[in-house]
């Protein structure tokens, strides 16, 4: 079973930012791991936001984060 990855949830992914709170409009991989794990622990948000927040714990757990960073830079959203 070949797993690909959807490019277009990569850039959207890559392109999220926070909503709300104390790092209200930075980017979900610039998320510190704490921050990830508090919502972890506490509950994630419905939703994509929710979706978002425990694969990028996810991706920054295996040091996966520079290529989510290379994929926002060479796909920029107006």
């Amino acid at each position: 079973m070949e797993i690909r990855p959807d490019k277009q949830k990569l850039i959207e992914l890559a392109h999220y930012k926070m909503p709300f709170g104390k790092h209200k409009n930075w980017y979900l991989v610039d998320l510190p791991i704490p921050y990830l794990t508090w919502f972890k622990q506490k509950g994630y948000p419905k939703g994509k936001l929710g979706n978002y927040l425990q694969t990028i714990l996810d991706i920054k757990s295996n040091g996966l984060e520079p290529i989510l960073r290379r994929i926002r830079k060479e796909n920029p959203v107006d």
